[in-house]
């Protein structure tokens, strides 16, 4: 009963919401024909599905729907910060939808970084964080003054990392999957516009229509880093996040129905901001060439670092802490400019010549005596310098005055453009007057002992005349103190001092008495006050105390504060020269690199580069600046490239570049261990060297011939740590990393980039497991898919190295040597045998006599059983076709019967012969089993079974192929 009165309430129930329904639909089609009599004068109403791209226009007025809508962020917003000297900024281009980002760089002190940026973007809005450094605010403030923008200091709060990302990965491009990125179809399910019957199917239908939150931020977080490399910039993910902000604010306001907050913002992607002159190449790619390297402390308990084997450790030969620091920032930042490459290159050359050597080294040793003078002018302003910032102040008069006459023993000097700047700004007259003025007015060994800034006799008559007193109030006081014995009783105390204290005068010491300790307390006798008392002595004041407090005074005070207002004095004319001295110790951190890359360029047997016009590498004998420092031999190569040579453009080639055998895309094959990963690098090296920051370094070669390289990416090292983790703590595998690598190079890279590929795509599974019919594996694609499209770049094709162990892919079908544009090189081996034959590895055949490359292939045969390898490190044209992974093996401790092992299993697989090996370990029984089966298979798959209508006869077929009798 008590079911069956529920059934006839949900009966009821249903009829009751059907009706309510259709009463429903009745008004709103009355209200809906009303409401189109009368559109025109209501207001614009938008029905928003959450994660929709489109909003619904819920009234027939759309005509007013415009670009007016973005008309409140036409103007350019640059979000910038600087903290601890490091810079990043984002702005964003209205034209593009793109946001540009500036990764974490160091600035200088002269925020040329920073101006830079600001002429580049021309903003109309600046903001930074309340955190910024104060000198870099004010360079912000001088912009928008002279540009007329708005500068604005935004709370720090909306310039933390956490907020920016998470307003990254609201972003709609980055968190939504199109149907192309996902390869499915949109489903046509008639149902699905149907309406929802309950809240749980409302619910249903909104997270179908919205997506999973979760992973739409999971999408976001992987897809952010083919865009831009900016999990490792803090600085920059705050900037984007405040752009975002701001972006979403203006656009709030100009349309006050608009509440889809920053993922509403129409942007299409993201970009790393390419400066005009400055190189770009991320942290990945400074990781790679070790371009720096950090070694940890050898306690644990410390937490300092030093410099490894880098680029940097082996030309830091500075002698200043602005010059060290002046290298960093150069070696981050690479020039594009070729005049100023090459001024910098004729002052290496000048300090090269054998005449200079001499005048080079003096200038070093005089180096050693600049200090860090800005640094020591800021204490001085605040009055915190010491001793050691007063003498570094007077050693640099001194050293800048002898760098002035072993300026002028450089034979063609004048023609270099960092000697004439250090010449002209010298002001050795000043420096010297500052120099002797300071010696001769602070008492050095005074000042030492009493560990402030003291002042030498005869400087001053009245500070003469408090010091002398000072020091013969030894004598006044004991005399006092003699004086007052005399008149006080004999059993008050057996003796007495007389003492001073700065700040509070001349008093009376008594030792302190047992029985002033009572609770009858200190006596005091007439005349006498008491002042204060320690375990051992009482203290009082006396007529004869205050006396002499009037008529000597308080000295040592009056002392040190006419000591300060003397050093005052002295500061203010120091003063007068502190801009000049900055601009001094500015260009001697220059010249202290320059002589640091000339020292270097001589005890490395570096030659200078010709910079040319034209995107080209082309190296003569080239070596790896670092792997030469820890060989005993060092096998140079050759390496030739040229941009713009994808397909359709062989015969530009021929007709416009001199270089023969030279086009845009090298890739090198050899066995493992053979170098090839030292030749891409090399190659990257030497670019990267002969561009090092505005003042360009020689290069690790014979000869060298190179265009001007924009942009360098690689795919060398992979760096995986727990800090590449992504939200709900899902961390990248390293083959997401590389994908993210590759990615990020192919969406920034122009026609002057160069781009290395280290063994791009290993570490995937084949194509469905070992099917004859599946012979290549998901990374060979993914390497043949990569070089393509570079390729179908034509004239755009950027300069690419790349080594890759898929043999596979060098077929017809893929990437054919004889018609690809490619350079094929492999590095050389040469095999000797048990008995001492030698047997060159890269015995080879001709290709194509009219190929580009005239291509040679190396025998594929494996090495015999007792033959070794020998590395040539040599590279050759032509291609290898074998890794040699055993032999490598072997070499490296893994056993021979292993490798051998592996190197038959590796060529049943490539024969695709799968039996012998599950019959290694079968009976004589199993396999005569297994071979009857296999005829009767075939036995099997020859009947034609189409005019066989009756089952009996089939059967008898089926025994027969079985091999069976037909009772059976």
């Amino acid at each position: 009963m008590k079911r069956a009165k529920q059934n006839r309430l949900s009966i009821h129930r249903k009829k009751k919401v059907a009706k309510s329904a259709q009463n429903h639909e009745q008004k709103r089609a009355v209200d809906l024909e009303s409401d189109t009599q009368q559109s025109v004068q209501l207001p614009r109403k938008k029905v928003r599905w959450e994660g929709n791209s489109e909003s619904v226009v819920a009234v027939a007025d759309t005509e007013n729907v415009s670009s007016e809508d973005d008309a409140s962020i036409s103007k350019i917003c640059l979000t910038i910060c600087c903290q601890s000297g490091r810079v990043a900024g984002a702005y964003y281009d209205f034209i593009r939808c793109i946001v540009y980002v500036l990764e974490d760089t160091q600035e200088d002190v002269h925020f040329d970084l920073t101006n830079m940026l600001l002429e580049q973007c021309n903003a109309n809005v600046v903001l930074t964080s309340s955190k910024a450094d104060d000198p870099f605010i004010s360079v912000l403030q001088k912009f928008a003054e002279a540009s007329g923008g708005v500068f604005q200091i935004r709370p720090h709060k909306e310039f933390t990392p956490h907020r920016g990302r998470d307003r990254l990965l609201s972003l709609r491009f980055l968190s939504e999957l199109t149907t192309e990125d996902t390869g499915q179809c949109l489903s046509s399910d008639g149902s699905s516009g149907a309406e929802p019957r309950n809240a749980y199917e409302f619910m249903q239908k909104r997270k179908q229509a919205a997506g999973d939150p979760t992973m739409k931020r999971w999408n976001a977080a992987i897809r952010l880093a083919n865009h831009a490399s900016i999990e490792s910039s803090p600085l920059c993910i705050s900037c984007v996040g405040a752009l975002l902000d701001y972006l979403a604010r203006e656009r709030a306001a100009g349309d006050l129905d608009d509440d889809a907050g920053v993922e509403g913002l129409n942007i299409s992607g993201i970009e790393v901001l390419t400066l005009d002159q400055i190189m770009q190449i991320n942290a990945d790619a400074l990781f790679s060439l070790q371009i720096f390297e950090n070694e940890s402390h050898a306690s644990i308990h410390s937490d300092k670092t030093k410099e490894g084997l880098s680029l940097f450790g082996i030309l830091d030969n500075t002698r200043t802490p602005l010059g060290r620091s002046l290298l960093r920032i150069w070696l981050m930042r690479p020039s594009l400019s070729i005049p100023v490459i090459a001024a910098r290159h004729d002052a290496i050359e000048c300090f090269l010549h054998p005449e200079n050597l001499a005048p080079a080294s003096t200038l070093q040793n005089h180096l050693k005596g600049i200090k860090n003078i800005p640094r020591i002018l800021g204490l001085l302003k605040a009055g915190k310098a010491g001793v050691g910032d007063w003498q570094g102040l007077v050693k640099f008069t001194y050293h800048s005055a002898m760098m002035r006459d072993a300026l002028a023993e450089l034979h063609g000097g004048d023609l270099v453009e960092v000697v004439r700047k250090l010449v002209a700004s010298l002001d050795i007259a000043s420096f010297k007057d500052i120099g002797n003025a300071v010696n001769e007015t602070i008492d050095w060994e005074e000042s030492t002992i009493n560990n402030r800034i003291c002042v030498r006799p005869y400087i001053d008559e009245e500070l003469d005349q408090r010091k002398h007193v000072y020091a013969g109030l030894d004598t006044v006081l004991c005399k006092v103190a003699e004086q007052i014995c005399q008149k006080i009783p004999v059993d008050y105390t057996a003796s007495l001092n007389v003492v001073y204290f700065p700040q509070l005068g001349f008093l009376i010491c008594v030792p302190m008495q047992e029985e002033w300790r009572s609770e009858e307390g200190i006596k005091v006798l007439d005349g006498w006050s008491f002042q204060f008392s320690s375990d051992a002595h009482v203290y009082f004041k006396s007529e004869e105390m205050h006396d002499m407090d009037t008529h000597i005074g308080d000295l040592h005070p009056s002392i040190v504060d006419r000591e300060i207002e003397i050093v005052q004095e002295l500061l203010e004319r120091i003063l007068v020269c502190s801009e000049g001295m900055r601009y001094v110790c500015d260009v001697c951190a220059e010249l202290d690199c320059l002589l640091a890359f000339a020292e270097a360029s001589r005890a490395y047997n570096y030659c200078r580069p010709q910079m040319s016009e034209d995107p080209i590498i082309d190296i003569d004998q080239g070596r790896h600046p670092l792997q030469e420092q820890v060989v005993d031999i060092f096998v140079p190569n050759d390496a030739r490239l040229s941009a713009g040579i994808g397909f359709g453009d062989r015969a530009e080639l021929q007709e416009t570049n001199s270089l023969p055998m030279c086009t845009s895309i090298v890739l090198c094959t050899g066995a493992n261990a053979c170098g090839k990963s030292v030749y891409l690098k090399q190659v990257a090296l030497i670019q990267y060297m002969a561009q090092v920051g505005n003042r360009s370094d020689f290069v690790p070669a014979v000869s060298a011939t190179l265009g001007i390289v924009d942009k360098i990416f690689t795919r060398i090292q992979t760096r995986e740590s727990v800090s590449k983790v992504l939200s709900h703590c899902k961390a990248q595998s390293a083959f997401m990393i590389d994908l993210n690598q590759v990615s990020l190079a192919l969406r920034n890279c122009t026609v002057n980039s160069l781009i290395l590929l280290d063994e791009f795509g290993k570490g995937t599974i084949p194509a469905g497991s070992f099917s004859s019919r599946c012979k290549h594996n998901y990374g060979a694609g993914l390497f043949c898919s990569v070089i393509k499209h570079l390729l179908n770049r034509g004239s755009q094709c950027p300069k690419v190295l790349a080594a890759t162990h898929f043999h596979e892919v060098f077929q017809k079908d893929m990437l054919d040597p004889h018609k690809f544009p490619i350079t094929f090189l492999h590095m050389q081996v040469l095999f000797t045998s048990s008995k001492g034959n030698l047997n060159p590895g890269d015995v080879s055949i001709s290709g194509d006599s009219e190929s580009v490359n005239h291509e040679r292939v190396e025998h594929t045969s494996v090495v015999a059983p007792g033959e070794k390898i020998t590395y040539l490190y040599r590279v050759s044209p032509g291609l290898s076709r074998n890794s040699h992974a055993a032999q490598c093996a072997m070499m490296f401790g893994l056993p021979s019967r292993i490798a051998q092992r592996a190197q038959y299993v590796s060529k049943l697989l490539g024969d695709h012969e799968l039996g012998q090996l599950l019959e290694e370990k079968m009976t004589v029984e199993e396999q005569e089993n297994i071979k009857a089966a296999g005829i009767a298979t075939y036995k099997f798959l020859a009947m034609d079974l189409t005019n066989d209508s009756h089952e009996k006869d089939i059967k008898l077929r089926l025994a027969e192929a079985l091999g069976r009798a037909p009772h059976e």
